[in-house]
């Protein structure tokens, strides 16, 4: 007990340290890159044996990625491919005839002799053993480095002439210089379809603002597994690369206009790079085996996408092993100091600046939920309340990228495929994805909205637990257009939980202040019973993991938080824990594996001790920043969000896997108490249809224990005024909030 006090009272007089309200911040992981905490180590291998080298196939103009799919080079390791070659390359040569020394062979580096020793005269003479050349690999990598090297025999040899006994031979123990082996396996890789030799950067379709097409590579400071390159790092180095295949340009030349453009921006829904941070491309001349600086940008904020426009000219790259980079310079300390790249399209016979127009009619986020307010919702609550539950406000992003206003008589659909087989479709006319303009107008973002709540629902008849929708959207373009950004796929999940994230974080959100609360208002289809709340919490600049909270839920008072529902125990608080992987959702489930009955409107959320913001996962995709409550006054007032996006937390109803997760209901009339007048003066009455009523706990704020009585009564006129906490003893988990005037 006394430990919990000492943590409250930290955690009161931390309120001064910090001011009250909300936040976002970027993030330091990429959780959905990384694997589990058990992940697979790395081997540390000293030699280049069993290593692979891949050998890339050469591409030819034109070269074009827009990232709406993934380019990137595979690396699989397969001793049995039929394309696999090998060499042996041995760590010890003969210097003369360079043929590997024999296994059994050693050698020392230090020079041996033999010693033989005059007993009368007490003398003795040294005689060095005779040496031999050797060329000795170092096979840290391939091709092996050799260095000539003089060895000698791995022992001295001792002899006495006036006495009659054999010599001594004397051998070193563990000698420096023995035979051994390393083999180098070589793969091809040759598919022209895959642009990119690595993959540092994070391909996605959330991180940019109103990118021109469907998808974009994000640099900034993680590696491709989704930690961080260098975890604290204070200053700032190159970070992600993005190298091209080898081009062939042997055959031509500066007058042909070779030019690579590309999108660029920074920021987007990231983190903003300082001005010292950049963006740089890099072309490489094969003869030199050298990078050359090409262009770059330095750190910008958020605005539309720029233009990078560069034309090949130097002689030097007009060969067959041509290629460009892309590298970003800045933290690499975590996700910061974001650039976005979009379209990168090397041609020849270009007409410079004029052709970088980017001439393609595309998607510019994938389309969202099929659902009215969700992204997922329990599957028993959908069929059993499935009428009026489609969307009729599908929102469909897309883009003319013609220099001239384009026919909008083209139209679109949305379709629906479950298992593979297609369920139903939505048409969608041109002139409603062009909001009713008469032709789409040049280089122009249009944001339509769709209402498909009439006609097909998602077929309510479906057994299980668990569904999964594809849900594909198609536009189509007259003049000539790029394809694959024409089609987009979405998932819609229904499972045991209700959502209005679309899965992906690109920042950190959180009250600040000490005893604040976060309150996330959801409505559901129908009254049922929480057994806990999904959470995604990730890690921003500051370590949040050892703060305490406590899970809370509360019902609906005229649109804000009313009463606590359900609250941890102030003896059981909870820490944010972070997952890794595509699912990187935490479940709590609440304490003593109970139900919690809610009616349709509630709110889930915490109330955490100490100030500092504990950085749950923030949707800059999806805005629900009006079901999105705060309090810093201990719940006598509640603020909604000014900042647009989604908290990423999940209440978790009850389903058929109760029984093997052993939850049990609380009981509504069993727990419930009326506790009145409240606000009070100083006497309270507690009213309770337990006839096992064992009493009741009152707390200070600050976490102490100060009336502990089995009467229906409390007297609190003689403690100062304030908020207390009443909690019914029994280890039931309702936590009732009484201000003292």
């Amino acid at each position: 007990m006394k430990l919990i006090s000492t943590l409250f009272i930290v955690f009161i007089n931390g309120m001064m340290l910090f001011a009250q309200g909300e936040s976002i911040g970027p993030l330091s992981e990429n959780q959905s890159l990384m694997r589990t905490v058990n992940q697979e180590q790395k081997s540390l291998n000293t030699t280049f044996d069993s290593t692979f080298l891949y050998i890339s196939d050469t591409l030819n103009l034109p070269f074009l990625d827009e990232f709406s799919t993934n380019r990137f080079q595979t690396y699989i390791k397969d001793f049995a491919d039929p394309n696999v070659t090998f060499v042996k390359e041995y760590k010890v040569l003969d210097a003369v005839s360079l043929l590997p020394i024999n296994n059994s062979d050693r050698y020392t580096i230090l020079p041996t002799f033999r010693r033989t020793y005059n007993v009368a005269a007490n003398t003795h003479a040294d005689v060095p053993l005779t040496s031999v050349s050797l060329k000795v690999g170092n096979q840290l990598n391939y091709p092996t480095v050799y260095t000539t090297t003089t060895a000698y025999p791995p022992y001295y040899i001792y002899d006495t002439l006036d006495f009659p006994n054999p010599s001594d031979t004397v051998w070193i123990a563990d000698p420096d210089i023995y035979q051994d082996s390393s083999t180098q396996f070589f793969l091809p890789i040759n598919n022209p379809n895959l642009l990119w030799l690595d993959n540092n950067v994070f391909q996605n379709y959330t991180y940019a603002v109103q990118p021109w097409t469907l998808g974009v590579v994000t640099f900034d400071g993680l590696k491709n597994d989704g930690n961080a390159y260098t975890l604290g790092a204070v200053n700032p180095s190159f970070a992600d690369f993005l190298t091209s295949k080898p081009i062939d340009l042997s055959s031509f030349t500066a007058s042909d206009s070779i030019y690579l453009s590309f999108l660029f921006q920074g920021e987007g829904f990231g983190d903003i790079p300082e001005a010292s941070d950049s963006l740089v491309l890099e072309f490489y001349a094969d003869d030199l085996n050298q990078w050359f600086w090409a262009w770059s940008t330095s750190g910008i904020g958020t605005s539309e996408f720029k233009v990078g426009n560069v034309n090949v000219l130097d002689a030097k790259f007009f060969k067959k092993g041509f290629q460009f980079r892309f590298k970003n310079y800045g933290s690499l300390a975590g996700n910061f100091d974001n650039f976005h790249l979009d379209y990168v399209h090397m041609r020849s016979v270009s007409n410079g600046f004029s052709d970088t127009l980017f001439e393609d009619f595309a998607f510019v986020y994938p389309i969202k939920s099929l659902l009215k307010n969700y992204t997922s919702v329990p599957w028993d609550h959908y069929k059993n309340n499935f009428s009026g539950k489609m969307s009729d406000n599908v929102e469909m992003s897309i883009r003319n990228g013609s220099n001239s206003a384009e026919n909008n008589s083209t139209p679109g659909k949305v379709e629906v495929f479950y298992n593979g087989v297609l369920e139903s479709s939505f048409g969608v006319t041109g002139s409603s994805l062009s909001n009713n303009d008469l032709n789409y107008s040049p280089r122009t973002f249009y944001d339509s909205y769709h209402d498909f709540s009439s006609g097909y629902h998602f077929d309510e008849t479906k057994t299980g637990d668990d569904q999964h929708f594809k849900i594909k959207g198609s536009i189509q373009a007259i003049f000539p257009n790029l394809g694959t950004n024409d089609t987009t796929i979405t998932d819609q999940f229904f499972s045991n939980y209700y959502s209005y994230d679309d899965g992906s974080a690109e920042a950190a959100y959180g009250p600040t202040g000490a005893q604040a609360r976060l309150a996330i208002r959801f409505d559901s289809y129908e009254a049922d019973s929480l057994i806990g709340i999904m959470t995604n919490f990730v890690k921003s600049a500051t370590d949040v993991s050892n703060q305490l909270f406590l899970l809370t839920v509360w019902g609906d008072s005229n649109g804000q938080p009313g009463s606590v529902i359900y609250q941890d125990t102030i003896f059981s608080p909870r820490t944010p824990k972070y997952e890794y992987g595509l699912n990187n959702f935490h479940t709590y489930y609440f304490l003593d594996t109970l139900k919690v009955p809610v009616g349709t409107t509630f709110y889930i959320g915490w109330r955490q001790f100490d100030a500092t913001r504990l950085d749950i996962g923030f949707d800059r995709n999806v805005d629900s920043k009006s079901k999105t409550f705060y309090s810093t006054t201990n719940e006598l007032t509640w603020n909604q969000s000014q900042i647009s996006g989604t908290a990423m937390i999940r209440p978790i109803f009850s389903t058929a896997l109760d029984a093997q997760l052993g939850v049990r209901l609380i009981s509504a009339k069993k727990s419930d108490l009326l506790i009145y007048p409240n606000p009070t003066t100083g006497n309270l009455t507690v009213k309770h249809l337990d006839d096992n009523y064992l009493g009741v706990e009152v707390y200070s704020l600050q976490g102490q224990l100060i009336i502990d009585t089995n009467s229906d009564q409390i007297d609190l006129s003689d403690k100062p005024s304030g908020v207390y906490f009443v909690k019914q003893k029994g280890n039931l988990p309702h936590v009732y909030k009484i201000i003292k005037e």
